[in-house]
Protein backbone atom coordinates (compact mmCIF):
# COMPACT_ATOMS: atom_id res chain seq x y z
CA UNK A 1 0.00 0.00 0.00
CA UNK A 2 1.19 3.55 -1.08
CA UNK A 3 -0.48 5.34 2.18
CA UNK A 4 2.37 8.45 3.19
CA UNK A 5 2.12 11.30 5.27
CA UNK A 6 2.76 15.28 4.15
CA UNK A 7 2.34 17.89 6.55
CA UNK A 8 -1.16 19.94 6.66
CA UNK A 9 -0.23 22.87 4.39
CA UNK A 10 2.11 24.50 5.55
CA UNK A 11 1.55 23.61 9.11
CA UNK A 12 3.61 20.80 11.20
CA UNK A 13 1.20 17.69 11.61
CA UNK A 14 1.50 14.82 9.72
CA UNK A 15 -1.97 13.31 8.31
CA UNK A 16 -2.21 10.14 5.76
CA UNK A 17 -2.98 11.45 2.62
CA UNK A 18 -6.46 9.59 2.77
CA UNK A 19 -8.25 10.86 5.50
CA UNK A 20 -11.52 8.55 6.62
CA UNK A 21 -14.91 10.29 7.16
CA UNK A 22 -16.75 8.39 9.79
CA UNK A 23 -19.87 9.84 8.95
CA UNK A 24 -21.61 6.39 7.94
CA UNK A 25 -21.11 4.99 11.02
CA UNK A 26 -24.44 4.43 13.12
CA UNK A 27 -25.92 5.49 9.63
CA UNK A 28 -25.52 3.42 6.65
CA UNK A 29 -23.31 1.72 8.62
CA UNK A 30 -25.11 0.47 11.73
CA UNK A 31 -23.03 -2.12 13.41
CA UNK A 32 -20.41 -0.81 15.33
CA UNK A 33 -18.31 -4.07 15.13
CA UNK A 34 -17.77 -3.16 11.51
CA UNK A 35 -16.79 0.80 12.66
CA UNK A 36 -14.48 -0.36 14.83
CA UNK A 37 -13.08 -3.32 12.63
CA UNK A 38 -12.97 -0.48 9.76
CA UNK A 39 -11.04 2.14 12.15
CA UNK A 40 -8.35 -0.69 13.18
CA UNK A 41 -7.61 -1.58 9.39
CA UNK A 42 -7.29 2.21 8.39
CA UNK A 43 -4.55 2.15 11.35
CA UNK A 44 -3.01 -0.74 10.01
CA UNK A 45 -2.81 0.38 6.41
CA UNK A 46 -1.05 3.84 7.92
CA UNK A 47 -4.21 6.26 7.76
CA UNK A 48 -3.76 7.91 10.43
CA UNK A 49 -6.19 10.95 10.05
CA UNK A 50 -9.83 10.71 10.95
CA UNK A 51 -12.79 13.22 10.89
CA UNK A 52 -16.06 13.59 11.93
CA UNK A 53 -19.10 16.17 13.28
CA UNK A 54 -20.71 16.91 16.26
CA UNK A 55 -24.35 16.13 13.78
CA UNK A 56 -23.24 12.97 12.35
CA UNK A 57 -25.39 9.99 13.23
CA UNK A 58 -28.45 12.08 12.97
CA UNK A 59 -30.38 10.22 15.17
CA UNK A 60 -29.43 11.18 17.39
CA UNK A 61 -26.89 13.74 16.46
CA UNK A 62 -23.59 12.98 17.73
CA UNK A 63 -23.90 9.58 17.98
CA UNK A 64 -21.27 9.02 15.61
CA UNK A 65 -18.91 11.24 17.44
CA UNK A 66 -19.88 8.32 20.44
CA UNK A 67 -18.64 5.68 18.29
CA UNK A 68 -15.54 6.86 18.19
CA UNK A 69 -15.38 7.55 21.80
CA UNK A 70 -16.13 3.79 22.40
CA UNK A 71 -13.01 2.93 19.75
CA UNK A 72 -10.85 4.86 21.54
CA UNK A 73 -11.88 3.43 25.11
CA UNK A 74 -10.74 -0.02 23.81
CA UNK A 75 -7.03 1.51 24.17
CA UNK A 76 -3.95 -0.06 22.77
CA UNK A 77 -2.69 3.49 21.59
CA UNK A 78 -5.84 4.04 19.19
CA UNK A 79 -6.60 7.69 20.21
CA UNK A 80 -2.14 8.24 19.92
CA UNK A 81 -2.60 7.00 16.96
CA UNK A 82 -4.85 9.18 15.41
CA UNK A 83 -5.04 12.80 14.20
CA UNK A 84 -8.69 13.48 15.21
CA UNK A 85 -10.79 16.36 13.54
CA UNK A 86 -14.20 17.29 14.17
CA UNK A 87 -16.81 19.98 13.61
CA UNK A 88 -18.83 22.55 15.22
CA UNK A 89 -21.77 24.63 13.34
CA UNK A 90 -24.69 22.98 12.86
CA UNK A 91 -27.76 22.16 15.63
CA UNK A 92 -26.14 19.24 17.64
CA UNK A 93 -29.59 18.72 20.39
CA UNK A 94 -30.77 15.12 20.96
CA UNK A 95 -34.70 14.99 19.70
CA UNK A 96 -35.60 14.64 23.09
CA UNK A 97 -34.12 17.15 24.54
CA UNK A 98 -35.87 20.59 24.68
CA UNK A 99 -33.95 22.74 22.17
CA UNK A 100 -32.23 25.85 23.10
CA UNK A 101 -31.54 28.13 20.57
CA UNK A 102 -27.73 28.40 20.82
CA UNK A 103 -27.43 24.53 20.90
CA UNK A 104 -30.79 24.54 18.00
CA UNK A 105 -29.34 27.22 15.88
CA UNK A 106 -26.45 27.02 12.56
CA UNK A 107 -24.19 29.50 14.15
CA UNK A 108 -20.95 30.19 15.60
CA UNK A 109 -21.07 32.44 18.44
CA UNK A 110 -18.76 31.91 21.38
CA UNK A 111 -21.19 30.57 24.22
CA UNK A 112 -22.01 27.48 20.57
CA UNK A 113 -18.24 27.21 20.18
CA UNK A 114 -18.00 26.36 23.82
CA UNK A 115 -20.26 24.04 24.51
CA UNK A 116 -20.25 22.02 21.48
CA UNK A 117 -16.64 21.32 21.97
CA UNK A 118 -17.16 20.54 25.41
CA UNK A 119 -19.81 17.75 24.02
CA UNK A 120 -17.77 16.39 21.56
CA UNK A 121 -15.11 16.30 23.76
CA UNK A 122 -17.17 13.74 26.14
CA UNK A 123 -18.79 12.14 22.95
CA UNK A 124 -15.25 11.03 22.02
CA UNK A 125 -13.84 10.28 25.26
CA UNK A 126 -10.93 12.47 24.67
CA UNK A 127 -9.09 15.63 26.64
CA UNK A 128 -8.30 17.28 23.03
CA UNK A 129 -9.47 17.55 19.54
CA UNK A 130 -6.67 17.90 17.13
CA UNK A 131 -8.71 19.98 14.23
CA UNK A 132 -11.49 21.71 15.36
CA UNK A 133 -13.73 22.93 12.09
CA UNK A 134 -15.89 25.33 11.83
CA UNK A 135 -18.42 23.28 9.35
CA UNK A 136 -19.59 26.36 7.51
CA UNK A 137 -18.96 30.13 7.78
CA UNK A 138 -21.02 31.97 9.82
CA UNK A 139 -20.95 36.16 8.31
CA UNK A 140 -23.57 37.21 10.85
CA UNK A 141 -20.88 36.68 13.95
CA UNK A 142 -18.04 39.26 14.30
CA UNK A 143 -14.65 37.28 13.68
CA UNK A 144 -13.74 38.91 17.20
CA UNK A 145 -16.07 36.52 19.04
CA UNK A 146 -14.96 33.82 17.06
CA UNK A 147 -11.09 33.67 17.35
CA UNK A 148 -11.52 34.66 20.76
CA UNK A 149 -13.76 31.42 21.70
CA UNK A 150 -11.11 29.48 19.35
CA UNK A 151 -8.40 30.77 21.13
CA UNK A 152 -9.44 30.01 24.52
CA UNK A 153 -10.13 26.44 23.61
CA UNK A 154 -6.54 26.31 22.36
CA UNK A 155 -5.30 27.86 25.60
CA UNK A 156 -6.83 24.99 27.74
CA UNK A 157 -5.56 22.72 25.66
CA UNK A 158 -8.47 21.32 24.45
CA UNK A 159 -8.40 22.40 20.53
CA UNK A 160 -4.93 22.19 18.75
CA UNK A 161 -5.87 23.25 15.14
CA UNK A 162 -8.34 25.50 13.98
CA UNK A 163 -9.79 24.91 9.96
CA UNK A 164 -12.53 25.42 8.14
CA UNK A 165 -15.18 23.99 6.23
CA UNK A 166 -17.44 25.06 3.24
CA UNK A 167 -16.24 28.53 3.48
CA UNK A 168 -15.88 30.35 0.35
CA UNK A 169 -11.99 32.15 -0.52
CA UNK A 170 -13.07 35.51 0.67
CA UNK A 171 -14.19 34.19 3.59
CA UNK A 172 -10.59 32.15 3.99
CA UNK A 173 -8.53 35.98 3.07
CA UNK A 174 -10.95 37.39 5.38
CA UNK A 175 -10.42 34.74 8.80
CA UNK A 176 -6.88 34.33 8.05
CA UNK A 177 -6.60 37.94 7.87
CA UNK A 178 -8.96 38.68 11.27
CA UNK A 179 -6.48 35.64 13.02
CA UNK A 180 -3.13 37.59 11.68
CA UNK A 181 -4.47 40.77 13.47
CA UNK A 182 -4.89 39.07 16.88
CA UNK A 183 -1.18 37.07 16.33
CA UNK A 184 -3.53 33.48 16.06
CA UNK A 185 -2.13 31.11 14.02
CA UNK A 186 -6.03 30.90 11.56
CA UNK A 187 -6.87 28.62 10.03
CA UNK A 188 -4.99 25.43 8.81
CA UNK A 189 -6.90 23.66 6.39
CA UNK A 190 -10.52 24.39 4.15
CA UNK A 191 -13.03 21.24 3.99
CA UNK A 192 -14.49 22.02 0.51
CA UNK A 193 -16.34 19.81 -1.90
CA UNK A 194 -14.24 19.00 -4.95
CA UNK A 195 -14.20 16.40 -7.41
CA UNK A 196 -13.70 15.66 -11.04
CA UNK A 197 -17.63 16.51 -11.45
CA UNK A 198 -17.42 19.93 -9.51
CA UNK A 199 -13.97 21.93 -9.66
CA UNK A 200 -15.48 25.20 -8.49
CA UNK A 201 -13.42 25.28 -5.80
CA UNK A 202 -10.02 26.07 -8.44
CA UNK A 203 -10.75 29.67 -9.20
CA UNK A 204 -10.76 31.05 -5.24
CA UNK A 205 -10.62 28.64 -2.94
CA UNK A 206 -7.93 26.74 -3.65
CA UNK A 207 -5.39 29.78 -4.71
CA UNK A 208 -6.54 31.15 -0.96
CA UNK A 209 -5.51 27.79 1.00
CA UNK A 210 -2.04 27.97 -1.31
CA UNK A 211 -1.53 31.11 -0.25
CA UNK A 212 -1.97 30.83 3.36
CA UNK A 213 -0.36 27.64 3.75
CA UNK A 214 -3.95 25.40 4.46
CA UNK A 215 -4.49 22.47 3.13
CA UNK A 216 -7.26 21.07 1.30
CA UNK A 217 -9.43 18.12 2.34
CA UNK A 218 -11.88 17.10 0.01
CA UNK A 219 -15.18 15.76 0.68
CA UNK A 220 -17.65 13.94 -1.27
CA UNK A 221 -14.78 12.85 -3.83
CA UNK A 222 -16.67 10.47 -5.89
CA UNK A 223 -19.35 13.47 -6.37
CA UNK A 224 -21.99 11.54 -4.15
CA UNK A 225 -21.23 8.29 -5.82
CA UNK A 226 -21.80 9.36 -9.18
CA UNK A 227 -17.86 8.50 -9.85
CA UNK A 228 -17.63 5.24 -8.07
CA UNK A 229 -19.45 3.51 -11.15
CA UNK A 230 -23.39 4.73 -11.37
CA UNK A 231 -23.52 3.82 -14.97
CA UNK A 232 -22.25 0.19 -14.19
CA UNK A 233 -23.89 -0.30 -10.58
CA UNK A 234 -27.38 1.29 -12.51
CA UNK A 235 -27.14 -1.35 -15.18
CA UNK A 236 -26.61 -4.45 -12.39
CA UNK A 237 -29.63 -2.89 -10.64
CA UNK A 238 -28.25 -1.21 -7.85
CA UNK A 239 -30.86 0.61 -6.39
CA UNK A 240 -30.39 4.27 -5.95
CA UNK A 241 -33.03 6.98 -5.20
CA UNK A 242 -34.80 9.55 -7.29
CA UNK A 243 -32.54 12.30 -6.66
CA UNK A 244 -29.62 10.55 -7.52
CA UNK A 245 -31.32 9.11 -10.98
CA UNK A 246 -32.05 12.53 -11.82
CA UNK A 247 -28.27 13.80 -11.30
CA UNK A 248 -27.07 10.74 -13.36
CA UNK A 249 -29.08 11.66 -16.14
CA UNK A 250 -27.85 15.38 -16.17
CA UNK A 251 -24.30 13.94 -16.38
CA UNK A 252 -24.86 11.09 -18.55
CA UNK A 253 -22.66 11.98 -21.35
CA UNK A 254 -19.80 12.78 -19.00
CA UNK A 255 -20.25 9.64 -16.22
CA UNK A 256 -20.13 7.56 -20.18
CA UNK A 257 -17.22 9.07 -21.31
CA UNK A 258 -15.59 8.78 -18.06
CA UNK A 259 -16.61 4.82 -17.02
CA UNK A 260 -14.95 3.89 -20.94
CA UNK A 261 -11.70 5.85 -20.30
CA UNK A 262 -11.69 3.54 -16.85
CA UNK A 263 -12.56 0.03 -18.31
CA UNK A 264 -9.65 1.09 -21.35
CA UNK A 265 -7.52 1.70 -17.76
CA UNK A 266 -8.35 -1.24 -16.07
CA UNK A 267 -9.32 0.44 -13.08
CA UNK A 268 -12.18 0.96 -11.09
CA UNK A 269 -13.67 4.42 -11.09
CA UNK A 270 -13.91 5.38 -7.76
CA UNK A 271 -10.19 4.52 -7.55
CA UNK A 272 -9.83 7.01 -10.75
CA UNK A 273 -11.53 9.73 -8.74
CA UNK A 274 -9.36 9.40 -5.75
CA UNK A 275 -6.47 9.40 -7.79
CA UNK A 276 -6.96 12.19 -9.52
CA UNK A 277 -7.34 14.45 -6.48
CA UNK A 278 -4.03 13.30 -5.13
CA UNK A 279 -2.30 14.27 -8.09
CA UNK A 280 -3.14 17.58 -7.41
CA UNK A 281 -0.07 19.58 -4.65
CA UNK A 282 -3.00 21.33 -3.16
CA UNK A 283 -4.73 18.47 -1.72
CA UNK A 284 -3.88 17.17 1.90
CA UNK A 285 -6.16 14.12 2.01
CA UNK A 286 -9.57 13.33 0.16
CA UNK A 287 -12.38 11.70 2.47
CA UNK A 288 -13.25 8.70 2.00
CA UNK A 289 -16.27 7.08 3.96
CA UNK A 290 -16.11 3.52 3.52
CA UNK A 291 -19.65 1.50 4.84
CA UNK A 292 -17.15 -1.70 5.14
CA UNK A 293 -13.42 -2.86 5.24
CA UNK A 294 -13.38 -3.91 1.62
CA UNK A 295 -14.86 -0.58 0.40
CA UNK A 296 -11.72 0.58 2.23
CA UNK A 297 -9.10 -1.83 0.97
CA UNK A 298 -10.31 -0.75 -2.32
CA UNK A 299 -9.76 3.22 -1.89
CA UNK A 300 -6.34 2.58 -0.82
CA UNK A 301 -5.14 1.42 -4.23
CA UNK A 302 -5.82 5.37 -5.24
CA UNK A 303 -2.90 5.78 -3.35
CA UNK A 304 -0.50 3.75 -6.10
CA UNK A 305 -1.89 4.34 -8.94
CA UNK A 306 0.03 6.97 -10.83
CA UNK A 307 -1.92 8.87 -13.53
CA UNK A 308 0.35 9.46 -16.59
CA UNK A 309 -0.41 13.00 -18.37
CA UNK A 310 -2.03 11.63 -21.55
CA UNK A 311 -5.14 10.15 -18.99
CA UNK A 312 -5.26 13.60 -17.02
CA UNK A 313 -5.94 15.58 -20.20
CA UNK A 314 -8.74 13.34 -20.95
CA UNK A 315 -10.13 13.92 -17.60
CA UNK A 316 -9.85 17.38 -18.26
CA UNK A 317 -11.40 16.99 -21.90
CA UNK A 318 -14.77 14.70 -19.99
CA UNK A 319 -14.59 17.16 -16.80
CA UNK A 320 -13.26 20.43 -17.96
CA UNK A 321 -13.62 22.28 -14.23
CA UNK A 322 -13.98 26.34 -14.50
CA UNK A 323 -11.45 27.24 -16.54
CA UNK A 324 -8.56 27.70 -14.26
CA UNK A 325 -8.00 29.80 -10.95
CA UNK A 326 -9.66 33.67 -10.84
CA UNK A 327 -10.19 36.11 -12.80
CA UNK A 328 -7.87 34.64 -15.82
CA UNK A 329 -10.73 31.86 -16.06
CA UNK A 330 -13.20 34.47 -17.00
CA UNK A 331 -11.05 37.85 -17.69
CA UNK A 332 -7.61 37.72 -18.03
Amino acid sequence: MAITHRRMGRHGVLVSNLCLGTMNFGNQTPDEKVAFAIMDRALELGINFFDTADVYGWVPRGLTEEILGRWFALGGGRREAVVLATKVFNPADRPEEKPEPNHAGRNLSAVKIRRHCEGSLRRLQTEAIDLYQMHHVDRDCPWEEIWQAFDSLVGQGKVSYVGSSNFAGWDIATACQEASRRGMMGLVSEQSIYHLNNRMVELEVIPACRHYGMGLIPWSPLGGGLLGGALEKAAAGRRTTDEFRKNLEKARPRIEAYEKLCREMGEKPGVVALAWLLHNPAVTAPIIGPRTVDQLNEAVRATELTLEPAVLEKLDAIFPGPGGEAPRAYAW
